[in-house]
């Protein structure tokens, strides 16, 4: 049990992370989808890693090397920053100083075969990071990428949902509602996560972020001058749950998709913004989005440095939504 010991000024700075993070939630996820009782909570995700291409596999195998299979990961592979892309992500981590990655590596590795990939790993060695950053890239792109809507979306759902209660309940019921394994007994938080011990707030507040590849348990980072973290469990969206539920994803391919469904959501859809929805960096979603405008599927305009995207009347009939879809008569050519 951890006992997190929350000073006022913490319970003051409470709040929901802006969304899920790329990188943390495929180490999460790869994790998650090694124990049988996870993966079977998520059959579309295990499915898709199982049918992979070869170069999907080898990512999945050098991932499931480099990673305990379960309990605590290394805190340096789950970074604050980053949260905008898959490639942000792996810059954090590339950025970690070589004696944190040590250490922590040394940490997990503790109860695992010495083997040199692990240990080579450990010290940072450039060559294992490269192997390591296009294991992510390729395993994202693959297994994640296809739900990557509805994960955020469920993501959402759970955030608005938490906070109601707060508005109604206050922070007692906020922390009552949010896992079984969470409980709240003032001032300190208890959790049952992957580590045991008394932590005290770092005076920058609680960061709180449900989401659907937590694991079994919450799980907690703490770090010198940012918020602690807390990551729990939320239920899977159902779609994400069904085997081949992603046909559109088969037609288009898993980002155009997960970009095609995101511009049929409310809002406004700058390159940058659907970029960093999906998970992708600017110039991969940019070039996707040339596609899917050469296909028909989007318009594509300018509202003075930013340049903003719509579906077109064929796009929102792909998607069934052809009833509602704004034809973007008022949004001038790029």
């Amino acid at each position: 049990m951890l006992r997190l010991h929350l000073t006022p000024v913490d319970l003051c700075r409470v709040r929901f992370a802006g969304g899920l993070h790329p990188v943390g939630t495929a180490m999460l996820a790869r994790q998650a989808l090694r124990d049988p009782a996870a993966a079977g909570l998520v059959p579309a995700l295990a499915a898709q890693q199982s049918r992979g291409t070869a170069s999907v596999r080898a990512a999945a195998a050098s991932l499931a090397h480099l990673l305990p299979a379960r309990g605590r990961l290394p805190d340096f592979l789950t970074p604050f920053q980053g949260l905008e892309s898959v490639s942000a992500g792996l810059a954090a981590i590339r950025a970690t100083p070589p004696r944190r990655v040590r250490a922590e590596l040394t940490a997990a590795y503790g109860e695992l075969p010495a083997t040199p990939l692990r240990r080579r790993f450990a010290e940072a060695d450039p060559e294992i990071l490269d192997l390591f950053d296009q294991s992510v890239a390729t395993w994202f792109g693959a297994v994640l990428a296809p739900h990557w809507t509805e994960l955020t979306s469920v993501h959402r759902h759970q955030v608005a949902t938490a906070t109601h209660r707060l508005a109604v309940n206050g922070l007692e019921g906020l922390f009552a509602g949010l896992h079984p394994a969470i409980r709240w007994r003032p001032p300190v938080l208890e959790v049952r996560t992957w580590w045991s011990g008394e932590v005290t707030g770092t005076g920058e507040g609680l960061l709180l972020l449900p989401s659907p590849l937590a694991g079994p348990r919450p799980r907690v980072l703490v770090e010198p001058d940012r918020p602690v973290l807390l990551v729990y469990p939320a239920a899977m969206p159902r779609s994400a749950a069904l085997p081949g539920a992603d046909p559109l994803g088969r037609l288009l391919g898993a980002t155009r998709a997960a970009l095609l469904r995101r511009l049929g959501e409310p809002g406004r859809h700058t390159t940058t913004a659907l970029a960093r929805a999906v998970g992708v960096s600017l110039s991969t979603a940019s070039e996707h989005m040339t596609a899917l405008r050469a296909a028909g599927l989007i318009r594509t305009g300018r509202d003075g440095a930013a340049v903003l995207h719509r579906l077109t009347p064929l796009g929102g009939h792909l998607l069934g939504r052809s009833g509602d879809v704004d034809s973007g008569s008022d949004l001038p050519d790029e």
